[in-house]
């Protein structure tokens, strides 16, 4: 079994990763690394950066690839750097990697592979100004897409967006985003991946299981019994209230009723109250395991 966690987990686990184990700085170097081995890198390839951490896995990508080789051009949405960032550009800029503002007049048609570093998982909201070009820029090329971490435009606790890049692969970093099996992400993910940097978790929020090691430790009960309720995804964010995800709303019902629920769609998931699972049962996008460096 594998985690699936949310937003706020991911951000409180990072943070007690950087204060106890490991540098922020080093993280952003191993997320990077982690990209970096998951692609099969071929052709002209350009990366599009935006102004947080995320922006700066893209520059630290582009550092390592410069590094081996491979020809790279970066694409600057956003004026503002985080502190690692910073560091992480200024870099690529000293090993001789293009980097230029984006203006929304680009053509992407010349390059093989695109990566998605605009937005990160503390994005939410509509999306706007050049940071709307760029998506669907991405959107309408022929290229490769890479996301990195998370489609940007995507909600990392729902899986929703106004406007989402649609990737052919999404390298999330550290562990899998509960989004990312729930909303719309089913359509805009192709295959994804996990890149392990050795952030340490502050807790379990779901696992990701196949059906036949699914355990219910509280209640007993199994999905071949007749205490599970059934419910399509669109039932249940019917009575999602004050910001509730989907699993959240299913803990809830499963907590009041004594019975197993089973959210069903392309992405299914099943809890009993406790704990909650999402079924892998061979209509996920490929789940490939990318260990750091």
């Amino acid at each position: 079994m594998r985690d699936v966690i949310t937003v706020a987990t991911m951000r409180e686990s990072d943070a007690h990763t950087i204060e106890q184990y490991i540098p922020s700085r080093e993280l952003m170097g191993r997320a990077a690394r982690g990209v970096y081995q998951a692609v099969n890198w071929h052709g002209r390839v350009a990366i599009l950066t935006g102004g947080g951490n995320n922006g700066g896995d893209g520059y630290a990508l582009a550092g390592i690839l410069a590094d081996e080789g491979i020809s790279c051009t970066v694409y600057r949405v956003s004026e503002h750097f985080s502190e690692d960032g910073k560091f992480y550009h200024d870099q690529a800029l000293e090993k001789g990697v293009p980097v230029c503002p984006y203006t929304g007049s680009e053509d992407f048609a010349s390059f093989d592979i695109l990566v998605d570093c605009l937005l990160g998982t503390g994005f939410s909201g509509p999306v706007r100004g050049l940071f709307r070009q760029a998506i669907q820029a991405i959107n309408s090329a022929r290229a490769y897409v890479v996301s990195v971490d998370i489609n940007s435009g995507m909600h990392g606790d729902t899986g929703k967006g106004e406007l989402m890049v649609k990737s052919d692969l999404t390298v999330t970093i550290g562990e899998l985003k509960v989004g990312m099996f729930l909303g719309d992400a089913v359509w805009q993910i192709g295959k994804l991946a996990v890149a392990d940097i050795g952030i340490r978790l502050v807790r379990e929020d779901y696992f990701l299981a196949k059906p036949a090691e699914v355990v219910f430790p509280h209640t007993a009960f199994t999905l071949e019994g007749d205490q599970v309720v059934l419910m399509t995804p669109g039932e249940v964010e019917d009575l999602t209230k004050g910001g509730q995800t989907v699993p959240e709303v299913a803990q809830e019902i499963a907590l009041r009723g004594q019975k197993l629920v089973r959210v069903l769609g392309k992405h299914s998931l099943v809890t009993d109250g406790y704990r909650t699972y999402f079924l892998e049962e061979g209509e996920y996008p490929t789940l490939l395991t990318v260990r750091g460096q």
